[in-house]
């Protein structure tokens, strides 16, 4: 394994082997982590923890589904999973976008802080808590406490969502929000229409500490 990512961090950016396929991986953990070229990475199989973590510039596919932390603290690029994606999804990631084409568990998108993910499928509790921008995307449902102590991170649900967390409420859906939707569900492959979505995101009470608001903390 370390000898595949080190193969791989030595693409630079002007590289002619732009195409590279990883089979039989064998749930390997930390494949194809910190990358920093315009290279297409694809996996034929599940992977491990952290797969995609760091990324940059670089489009990684898993034809299979993702153990914890996939795309963790990912930079810009794209990350895509034909499966399911386990806990933590895109966790601190400050850009690029990340697709699961299935479903996401508990913590999708946590700290998240300019990463756009888009999720096919549902997602677990907790998604996105503490997030500070960026967009979530689920075409399915989202479980208890969706967006708790977020600051600026947008979420767009199109089913139920099970429970809002602390600090999260339903927004306005304006003609800004429907062309960000748009262009994302465009972009991840979902045949779902904007309009379906509703948003949700910080209602601002707890930027500031207040003892009157001691107990949401």
């Amino acid at each position: 394994m370390r000898e595949l990512n080190a193969t791989l961090h030595a693409q630079a950016d002007n590289t002619n082997q732009t195409s590279w396929e990883i089979v039989n991986p064998k749930g390997s953990h930390a494949i194809a982590v910190g990358l920093d070229a315009p290279i297409e990475v694809t996996v034929r199989g599940s992977t491990g923890y952290y797969c995609g973590g760091m990324n940059q510039q670089a489009t990684v596919n898993v034809i299979g589904s993702a153990g914890p932390g996939v795309a963790e603290n990912m930079m810009s690029g794209k990350v895509v999973i034909e499966g399911d994606a386990s806990q933590y999804a895109g966790a601190t990631g400050q850009g690029g976008l990340l697709v699961i084409k299935g479903n996401a568990s508990s913590r999708c998108g946590i700290s998240m802080k300019g990463i756009n993910i888009v999720v096919g499928g549902n997602i677990g509790h907790m998604a996105a808590f503490m997030g500070q921008s960026g967009n979530l995307v689920v075409c399915g449902d989202a479980g208890d406490a969706l967006g708790d102590s977020c600051y600026e991170a947008r979420f767009f649900v199109r089913g139920t969502v099970k429970s809002l967390g602390a600090d999260c409420e339903k927004k306005e859906m304006r003609p800004e929000h429907i062309e960000i939707l748009t262009e994302l569900l465009a972009e991840a492959g979902m045949d779902a229409k904007p309009e379906e979505f509703t948003r949700y995101g910080s209602a601002r009470n707890l930027y500031n500490f207040d003892v009157d608001n001691s107990g949401a903390y």
